[in-house]
């Protein structure tokens, strides 16, 4: 055996205990995570297998709260299709949820909301809520840096999309990424 072949020998036997790792972390679904309501009960992203599930965390307070209406017009454009909406209060950034559930609740009704809503959760850090640890493995470098930040979670149960603070919901971007998702294949 020459030196080369040696060499990518032993590259090879190094790598393999570190790929069953990286296979399982990728093979994770969002589908085993549930969210508590704002209005109680429980929210498993499971009940919508098969189905792009947009999650994004929100804030009464924000700049951007008014995106509350984009998300309620793509709810109502796609909601009979399957698309679920599922807005997360969070105080994480500047301290701008910092009310209950009456406040939460009065906000979103506010502009006109029907799309589920989370109980109130962190969505950065250790502590943070299941749904964003698991996004973190998945999208490490696109995680939440301020409130409506987007997550589109493809039929497959993995992220597809992520859409940054300053993207409204009802962009052509958006759109067009739900709209891609509908049109997706599911694995076989």
């Amino acid at each position: 055996m020459d030196r080369r072949s040696m060499l990518s020998l032993s590259a090879a036997c190094l790598a393999a205990p570190a790929l069953p790792a990286l296979a399982q972390v990728s093979q994770r679904t969002c589908y085993t995570i549930s969210f508590d309501k704002l209005d109680g009960g429980e929210l498993r992203l499971g009940d919508y297998a098969g189905k792009p599930i947009l999650v994004v965390n929100t804030a009464s307070l924000c700049g951007f709260t008014p995106q509350y209406a984009g998300l309620q017009m793509l709810w109502d454009r796609f909601a009979e299709q399957g698309l679920m909406i599922i807005g997360v209060p969070s105080n994480d950034f500047g301290g701008q949820e910092p009310g209950g559930e009456h406040e939460i609740h009065a906000t979103a009704n506010s502009y006109g909301v029907k799309f589920e809503m989370a109980a109130k959760a962190k969505v950065t850090g250790p502590e943070a809520h299941p749904f964003y640890r698991w996004a973190a493995m998945e999208r490490p470098r696109d995680l939440p840096r301020w409130n409506f930040h987007k997550y589109l979670v493809g039929r497959n149960g993995h992220i597809t999309e992520v859409f940054s603070t300053v993207t409204d919901p009802a962009s052509p971007a958006v759109v067009r990424a739900v709209e891609r998702e509908f049109r997706s294949q599911m694995p076989g």
